[in-house]
């Protein structure tokens, strides 16, 4: 308990710190969402200082940032000036989206990357290592942004994918099954986008794990007394090298975060990232806050869970 409660301090603190600056920051930067209306010669100039006061705009910055902190500890998550509503329910439906799809986008390239990596390590100085080697730099070569054009360009060229949205016309008439099957249609190009753009990282670093794992006295040994390579391999050394890996899975989750957003905008899915284009554009600044301060907890989060894991797998930690 002492060290669970230790990280939530820790992430507390440093919620808090992204808050204060993520609001001070946006807040003081030039211009707001009515900077469109002071241009227009029909609306006057005391009519928008008025509106600006019913939204609390013209108080000072500590104000502001104190109504808006208890607007979060409420649930409301402060006020969306664009939409006329609180941001809460703007944000639940876009954060689930974007948390389905990086979830299926993570599971999908850890299970591709475990096998790959370890299959690497254990054939290293091989043929199909050096070739794995350069198919992971090539990949690491080619920017997110170019990858997501290009499949793009194949949904539309062939019609294999939909082109963007998350449910066709219509399908929200069918039952559970036919649902979940459109919404997995429509998923499957930008999760096997985000899967691509994540997996060379991954299986370099599973294969750096691996290696250090199967050079170790006691792996040396185990081989020596006739242990099968598969036994050996996912038996012995995966969970010998399982804390790198766990500590990388707090990092995935704020990398796959943060690029999904990208590919949500490119590939027209209905999450975070086209939310918040659409905010910095038109200066929806309670709405812009809001979404990093929840990218941020989700972050928190993939790294508190990271901590906890490697507690639990480790007795070393435990002991320190």
């Amino acid at each position: 308990m002492r060290y669970v409660s230790r990280r939530l301090l820790h992430a507390i603190f440093l919620l808090l710190a992204v808050s204060f600056f993520s609001f001070a920051l946006l807040q003081l930067a030039p211009g707001d969402f009515f900077d469109e209306m002071r241009l227009n010669p029909q609306i006057s100039q005391h009519t928008v200082e008025t509106i600006r006061a019913e939204y609390g705009l013209d108080r000072p910055l500590p104000v502001r940032y104190e109504r808006w902190l208890l607007s979060m500890l409420k649930g409301d998550m402060g006020y969306s000036v664009a939409s006329r509503s609180r941001v809460a329910p703007l944000l639940r439906v876009r954060a689930r989206n974007t948390l389905l799809l990086s979830g299926t986008a993570t599971l999908l390239a850890w299970i591709v990357a475990l096998p790959i990596g370890v299959w690497s390590a254990e054939k290293r100085g091989t043929w199909g290592d050096r070739a794995g080697s350069a198919a992971t730099s090539a990949i690491l070569t080619v920017p997110d942004l170019l990858l997501f054009v290009a499949l793009l360009l194949l949904a539309v060229r062939t019609g294999w994918f939909p082109t963007g949205g998350m449910m066709s016309p219509g399908a929200d008439g069918e039952n559970f099954w036919g649902e979940a099957r459109d919404v997995a249609f429509h998923l499957a190009l930008p999760a096997l986008g985000l899967a691509v753009a994540m997996l060379p990282m991954l299986v370099r670093h599973v294969r750096s794990a691996m290696i250090d794992a199967l050079e170790s006295p006691f792996l040396r040994a185990a081989r020596g007394h006739g242990i099968p390579r598969g036994r050996l391999l996912f038996r012995y050394a995966l969970p010998a090298a399982s804390n790198p890996l766990i500590s990388l899975l707090g990092f995935s989750v704020a990398t796959m975060l943060s690029t999904s957003m990208l590919a949500e905008v490119v590939l027209s899915w209905p999450g975070l990232g086209p939310l918040l284009v659409e905010s910095i554009f038109s200066r929806d600044v309670y709405v812009v806050v809001a979404v990093v301060m929840l990218s941020s907890v989700l972050l928190v989060l993939g790294n508190l869970l990271a901590d906890l894991l490697l507690f639990a797998s480790d007795p070393r930690i435990r002991t320190e």
